[in-house]
C-alpha cells in the first residue's frame, strides 16, 4: 500500500475509527455522540463528511441559542463545532480543498467561541504560525500588580491544530497560566501551506515573539499581561518533539512537558495512516517526510535541554513505534522526570485523571517563581 492510499484501504475504517476514539474523548467529545456520528460509516472517506456534519449542527444550535441570549451555550456549541471541524481534517484527505476547508472552519468555530466565553482571548498570526492566545482570570490583577502572569505554548502534533487540546489549555488556564496555542507550518489553518519540517522551531519563536513584542507596545498602559520569564512550553504527540526543539532553542523557555512524544523514530517500521499523513503535512512528498523522521532525534537534543526542568509523559499502550521509550530519553537526561501510565494510550486520552492534572500542576510549579 502506499502511504497516500491509506483513506481507500477496506481494512482501514475500523481501526481508525477505534484508535480516534479516546482521542475524541481527550479532546473533549462526548463518546457516546463519538460513536452515534460515526456508527453509519463504512469507508474512512465518508470521514470528513460525517465529522463535518456533527460540526455544523453544533454550529447551527449555537447560532440558536445565540438569538434568545444564551451565551455560554452558544460558546459551548461553537467549541464543540470546532471540536468536530477539527475530527473532520484529522483524515490524510485526498481532497486537499475539503481538508483545508475543514480546519477554515475549525479555526472560525474557535474564534466564534472565545468570542463568547472568553472575549480576552485573540488570535496572533504571521509567517509560518497561527496561534490562539489565551488568559486565566486573574490576569486582570497581575496587570495590576505589574508582575504577570507564566505562559505556556501548547504545540500539537503530525495531524494536530491549535483547536484539538482543549482539556489541556483550560486545566493550565484553571492554574493561572496563559496559554498560547500555536498551528505551525503544515498544522491546522497552515496544512495546505508550507510544509511541516525542521524548521518548526523559528515559527514557535515568531509567535513568542508576537504575543511578547504586542504587550511591549501596551505595557505603558498597565503592565504586562505575560510574564517573559515565566515562559514554558507542552507538546503532544509529534508535537512533543517540536515542544523539544523549540526549548533547546530558545533560552526563554523555562520549563517543558513532552506528552506521548517521540524519542526517534523509523519510517519502514510507521503505520500507513502516519506516513500517509505525514507525507500530506509534508507538501505530498514523501521523500520529504521520510527526510524529516529520519532527523527526529530527542538524544541528539539532550545536551541543549539540561539546562530547563524536562516532564515526559508516556502512556504503556502507546503502539506507535518509537514513542514508547521515555526511558531511553532518561538515561540521555537523567534529571528528566518520567510520568509513566501503564493503560494509557498515545495522547493518554483514555487516561485523563492520571497525567493531566499532574502535568499541569508540574508546569504551573516549574513557572511559578517570577525571575529576578
Amino acid at each position: 500500500m502506499t502511504a497516500l492510499s491509506f483513506p481507500t484501504a477496506t481494512d482501514a475504517a475500523a481501526g481508525f475509527v477505534a484508535e480516534t476514539r479516546p482521542r475524541a474523548h481527550g479532546a473533549g467529545i462526548d463518546p457516546y455522540e463519538y460513536d452515534r456520528v460515526i456508527a453509519p460509516i463504512d469507508s474512512l472517506l465518508d470521514w470528513p463528511d460525517a465529522c463535518r456534519t456533527a460540526a455544523l449542527a453544533h454550529r447551527a444550535r449555537a447560532e440558536r441559542a445565540a438569538g434568545r441570549g444564551r451565551t455560554r451555550t452558544a460558546g459551548h456549541h461553537h467549541r464543540l463545532a470546532a471540536r468536530w471541524f477539527h475530527l473532520a481534517a484529522l483524515l490524510p484527505d485526498p481532497d486537499r480543498e475539503r481538508a483545508a476547508a475543514v480546519a477554515a472552519e475549525a479555526d472560525r468555530s474557535m474564534g466564534d467561541a472565545l468570542l463568547l466565553l472568553e472575549p480576552a482571548a485573540r488570535r496572533i498570526s504571521g509567517e509560518g504560525y497561527a496561534g490562539w492566545l489565551r488568559l486565566p482570570e486573574r490576569t486582570a490583577t497581575a496587570r495590576r500588580d505589574g508582575a504577570g502572569v507564566p505562559l505556556v505554548v501548547l504545540v500539537p502534533g503530525m495531524d494536530s491544530a491549535k483547536e484539538e487540546f482543549h482539556r489541556p489549555a483550560d486545566a493550565l488556564l484553571d492554574r493561572g497560566l496563559a496559554v498560547l496555542a500555536v498551528d505551525g507550518p503544515g498544522q491546522g489553518v497552515l496544512a495546505a501551506g508550507p510544509a511541516l519540517g525542521p524548521d518548526h522551531r523559528h515559527a514557535l519563536r515568531r509567535a513568542l515573539d508576537h504575543v511578547l513584542g504586542e504587550q511591549g507596545e501596551e505595557g505603558e498602559q498597565g503592565g504586562a499581561v505575560v510574564d517573559p520569564g515565566r515562559i514554558g512550553v507542552i507538546g503532544l504527540s509529534l508535537g512533543g518533539y517540536l515542544a523539544a526543539d523549540f526549548a533547546a532553542h530558545d533560552p526563554r523557555v523555562r520549563a517543558a512537558a513532552l506528552v506521548s512524544g517521540p524519542y526517534r523514530l523509523d519510517w519502514d517500521a510507521l503505520v500507513p495512516f502516519v506516513t500517509a499523513t505525514l507525507t500530506r503535512r509534508c507538501g505530498e512528498d514523501a521523500a520529504a517526510a521520510r527526510d524529516f523522521v529520519e532527523r527526529i532525534d530527542l538524544a541528539a537534543l539532550a545536551p541543549r535541554l539540561r539546562r530547563l526542568p524536562l516532564l515526559l509523559v508516556e502512556g504503556g499502550r502507546d503502539r506507535i513505534p518509537g514513542v514508547t521509550n521515555a526511558d531511553a530519553l532518561v538515561t540521555d537526561l537523567p534529571h528528566a522526570e518520567l510520568l509513566h501510565v501503564p493503560h494509557g494510550n498515545h495522547l493518554l486520552g483514555n487516561a485523563l485523571p492520571d497525567w493531566l492534572p499532574d502535568t499541569t500542576d508540574w508546569l504551573a510549579d516549574a513557572l511559578a517563581t517570577p525571575t529576578a
